[in-house]
């Protein structure tokens, strides 16, 4: 009886959620963007979280999608490139809308740009400063998320 439930209430779960799975063009990749968006947003960010397996379902779904695209491809293989403390220094900056002069924990305004050129790296009381302001742990500006 249990497993008779289980499977129609994944039926009708895959129903729903079949373009979020597997997407097959440009507006399905783009709504499941914004469904992994709302989902990471809504999420408590523990490891038994429910909306875990979720997010991780997009995640895999946009990687695969992503995987086939030569642009995107590229795109991300571009991206991974960029050493993980100056991909976060650029979101955060973006995301508040910073100049280089905003952010005294580096230095000065050359300072940050060599920093964002690779051409110097953060030092330990720069990340520490920086993480203490943004509300962040340090080991993030090293690309661990835990």
């Amino acid at each position: 009886m249990a497993q008779l439930a289980l499977f129609n209430a994944y039926e009708s779960f895959m129903t729903t959620a079949k373009s979020f799975v597997s997407i097959a063009n440009e507006a399905d990749y783009d709504e499941a963007l914004k469904a992994l968006e709302q989902a990471l947003d809504s999420a408590s960010d523990t490891l038994d979280d429910p909306m875990g397996p979720l997010i991780d379902m997009l995640g895999h779904a946009i990687e695969k999608y992503e995987s086939r695209d030569a642009e995107l491809a590229a795109f991300v293989a571009e991206a991974e490139e960029i050493p993980a403390d100056i991909a976060l220094l650029r979101t955060l900056m973006s995301q508040h809308k910073l100049t280089g002069s905003d952010l005294p924990e580096i230095g000065g305004k050359a300072m940050v740009s060599k920093v964002l050129r690779g051409k110097r790296t953060l030092s330990r009381p720069a990340i520490e400063k920086l993480a203490e302001r943004f509300g962040l742990r340090p080991s993030m500006f090293f690309g661990e998320l835990r």
